[in-house]
Formats: structure tokens, C-alpha cells, sequence
């Protein structure tokens, strides 16, 4: 059976109100369209859904239990137009977000709190690990879209857009300024003790590409620490030459807490990027964060 919905929509109202006239005001329908709208619709399921009568209409038994069904029908579709509409105001939602503690701290925290002034309603999860975790839940469908430093190899089913530019550098504290003013050689700074990222970290890994490229080898360093901070605090108190992200620590250096060196070859940029599924389409509210991103870049 293959009934006009607009049928089902108009015997919904003309029942509910109890009169025609009534109905055909709410629905912008004029009344002899609505008499018949619900002659049609009684002749397709071939049996009377209203007793007509001076004063108004009235369901029979048959239509009484007609309405019954098509009442729950009627009203579901109306909640679910005004959840769709709510959903692309961005009056509801949720957003999964999954980022290194490094990055959701350093990067991320500005843009979350962007978001949450403009829509606080939205209910913002924050997942924090390593990029090999955070794309494996990507994977599963466990996050709607991961923050990580790039480069990271590519993946036929994720979607990766740069969003930054960061810069990465050796620093020192106090007892290690006689090395400013001078170009320090990449292979000269084995010579002291150095303080770099963790090994699984984006930094390390990117530092022992420029080494190995460049002097044919990884540096050994002296401690090894999670975390741009605490190599930060380290170097601060002159355990050594840290490396670390300089984006992240620009106060130490404004405040001259710590000083960057010269160091030859030039370390190249990096970038963080953002990475969603390509087969599952982002919601409003993910699409919407994304575009904050990426506006980022832009500018």
C-alpha cells in the first residue's frame, strides 16, 4: 500500500484538534483540501476513519485505533526534524577528540575553548595518547577526528589536512650561554649531555631522520624525557641541550629562562595535522570543529 505521507500528516491533525476548520488554520490547508485528503485516505484503506457530525468530527473505533499508531509515527518524525534541526545549530552533539597530552595542552586547549563558548552545548570528549593508539581508535570508529604531528604515513582510509607549522630547537639554561652567538655543528652537540623526547615521540623520531641524514647516526642522548616540559625543565636547571617543540615553550624563551643555539644544518619545520575518516562522514558539530581548525591554518 502506497499512501501520500500527506495524508497520514493531515488525518493526524484533523484527529488531534477534533475540526476541520481547526486543522486546516494549523496546516495552511484550506477545508475542502483536507475533506478530501481524508476521503482519499479512508477509500485507500478501504474502511471510515471519522463520523462527521454538526458539531465537528469524530474518530470510530477503527479510527481510534488507527490514530493510535500513526500518532507515535507522526510525532517521532516531528522529533526527529527538530533533533536534525538542534543537531545543525549545534544546540546538541558530541564530538570525540583524541591528542597527545603534549598537544591538547600546548595546541589544542585554545580551540577547545573557542568552541565551548560558541557552543556549549556540545558534549566535547578528549582522548589522550600516542598517534599509534589514537589512529587505531580513528580506525575503529572509536573518535570522530585525531590532533597529531605530522608527518605520519599516509593511510588510504584516513584524510589528513595540515592545520600548523611548528619549529623544533636545541636549548640550554644559564650555564651553557658561552655556546650563543656561535654555530654549533649538528655532530658537535654529541660532545655534551642532551636531553630529548621520549623514543615513540614524534620529536625524537623526526630528530633521528635529521641525524641519521645528516651525520649518519642517531644521538645517544643522556636522559630521555616524556614530554616537551620536562625537557624544558630540565635544560632549564642545566642537565644538558634539550630539544624540544619552541612553539610550546615561548615564554622560557621571552622570559630568557632559556636560550636557543645556533645549530648547522638548519632544523626544518614540522606540522600538526588533523585526521578523520574518509568512510564515515563527520557529523555537524565534527565538521564544524574541523573548519575551526583548518581556519587556523589560513590565517
Amino acid at each position: 500500500m502506497n499512501i501520500n505521507f500527506e495524508y497520514y500528516r493531515i488525518f493526524y491533525t484533523v484527529a488531534k484538534l477534533g475540526n476541520i476548520t481547526k486543522a486546516a488554520q494549523e496546516l495552511s490547508i484550506s477545508q475542502p483540501a483536507i475533506s478530501k485528503s481524508i476521503k482519499n485516505l479512508e477509500e485507500q484503506l478501504g474502511g471510515m476513519l471519522f463520523v462527521r457530525t454538526k458539531r465537528g468530527v469524530f474518530l470510530t473505533e477503527e479510527g481510534k485505533e488507527f490514530y493510535h499508531y500513526i500518532k507515535q509515527a507522526i510525532e517521532l518524525i516531528y522529533n526527529a526534524e527538530n533533533r536534525f534541526t538542534d543537531l545543525i545549530h549545534l544546540d546538541i552533539g558530541n564530538i570525540r577528540i583524541g591528542a597527545g597530552a603534549t598537544l591538547t595542552k600546548s595546541f589544542l586547549l585554545p580551540f577547545l575553548e573557542q568552541f565551548h563558548k560558541q557552543y556549549p552545548k556540545i558534549n566535547i570528549q578528549i582522548s589522550t595518547d600516542n598517534s599509534k593508539v589514537l589512529f587505531s581508535k580513528l580506525h575503529q570508529g572509536l573518535l570522530d577526528l585525531i590532533i597529531v604531528h605530522l608527518p605520519y604515513p599516509k593511510s588510504p582510509d584516513i584524510e589528513i589536512h595540515e592545520i600548523a607549522t611548528i619549529h623544533d630547537g636545541f636549548i640550554v639554561g644559564e650555564d651553557y650561554k658561552h655556546l650563543l652567538g656561535k654555530t654549533i655543528p649538528l655532530e658537535d652537540l654529541e660532545n655534551y649531555s642532551l636531553l630529548l623526547p621520549a623514543e615513540e615521540s614524534n620529536a625524537r623520531q623526526f630528530l633521528n631522520d635529521l641525524t641519521q641524514k645528516n651525520i649518519g647516526r642517531i644521538f645517544q642522548p643522556s636522559m630521555s624525557l616524556a614530554g616537551y616540559a620536562l625537557v624544558a625543565e630540565y635544560a632549564k636547571h642545566n642537565f644538558g641541550i634539550g630539544y624540544t617543540t619552541l612553539e610550546y615553550i615561548e615564554r622560557e624563551l621571552k622570559n630568557q629562562e632559556l636560550y636557543l643555539l645556533d645549530v648547522s644544518p638548519k632544523i626544518p619545520s614540522r606540522s600538526i595535522g588533523i585526521a578523520y575518516s574518509k568512510h564515515n562522514l563527520p557529523s555537524f558539530t565534527t565538521r564544524k570543529f574541523i573548519d575551526l581548525l583548518l581556519s587556523n591554518k589560513k590565517k
